[in-house]
């Protein structure tokens, strides 16, 4: 690509970080903001959800995260009640993650609030093109997001 045209196409893709990706993680998020969670926590919740005595491990294993992170939404959904831990009768060690009653309510609805959303986004733009998005979204994440963090990990 000719050096102006790179620029052009790189102003392009800035206007619209600036407009709208820089912004998509409010919208997100925005379902869980009544019960004071962010996206990442309200995600925690869910996989708590869909698998009750799911470990922090399993959350950092899936989310390709740290542990250190998922461990500090895990500590704010302990204070706020709406999960909480017991040690495995197997391994003592290990701690499991279950949701409390709020918790699991909070969890549903918000669920249903981000479903809703979801399917808003697929009337919007059709069933092929929501699919497309996601496949170029795979793509972009094989091809550059997975690629620099192995670089900066160094291994690569």
């Amino acid at each position: 690509m000719k050096n102006k045209e790179s620029v052009t196409l790189l102003n392009e893709y800035i206007n619209a970080y600036l407009a709208t990706l820089k912004y998509l993680d409010e919208v997100i998020s925005e379902p869980a903001d009544e019960y004071g969670l962010s996206f990442e926590q309200y995600l925690i919740m869910h996989s708590i959800a869909e698998c009750d005595g799911i470990t922090l491990t399993d959350i950092v294993a899936s989310r390709h995260v740290t542990r250190a992170a998922v461990s500090r939404q895990i500590k704010m959904l302990l204070k706020k009640e709406y999960v909480y831990q017991e040690a495995d009768a197997k391994d003592r060690r290990r701690m499991l993650l279950h949701l409390t009653e709020g918790g699991l309510a909070i969890e549903e609805i918000v669920t249903q609030r981000v479903t809703d959303r979801f399917d808003g986004w697929v009337e919007a733009f059709g069933e092929e093109r929501a699919r497309d998005i996601l496949q170029f979204i795979q793509r972009f994440d094989e091809k550059v997001v997975s690629k620099s963090r192995a670089k900066a990990r160094g291994l690569i």
